[in-house]
């Protein structure tokens, strides 16, 4: 599980400077954002499997496809979601009662 979790990580923060590198390049950037969308999208929806990747994949091709969001990396940000705040979403909470 650790392996993955590792893997998913480095794919994860590769796609996002992917994503985030056709900014520096000047006229040419936003017709590869075209291209590069519907493949980010659905990489999304192989990394992450059932509903959570499917709105994922969904968000990351509006957020490619639209200028000026190029930044925004999602792919680490729902590898976050995944691994890290969905997890301490997820645990018991404990609430201390005094009794006197």
């Amino acid at each position: 599980m650790k392996l993955l979790k590792n893997k998913l990580l480095i794919k994860s923060l590769g796609y996002d400077a992917i994503g985030m590198a056709t900014i520096a390049i000047p006229f040419v950037g936003p017709f590869l954002d075209l291209l590069w969308a519907p493949f980010a999208a659905r990489k999304m929806s192989e990394m992450y499997p059932g509903k959570k990747g499917k709105f994922a994949s969904v968000f990351v091709f509006l957020e490619e496809i639209l200028p000026g969001t190029d930044l925004i990396p999602t792919f680490t940000l729902m590898y976050l979601y995944t691994f890290i705040w969905k997890k301490e979403m997820n645990e018991p909470r404990t609430i201390e009662v005094e009794s006197y």
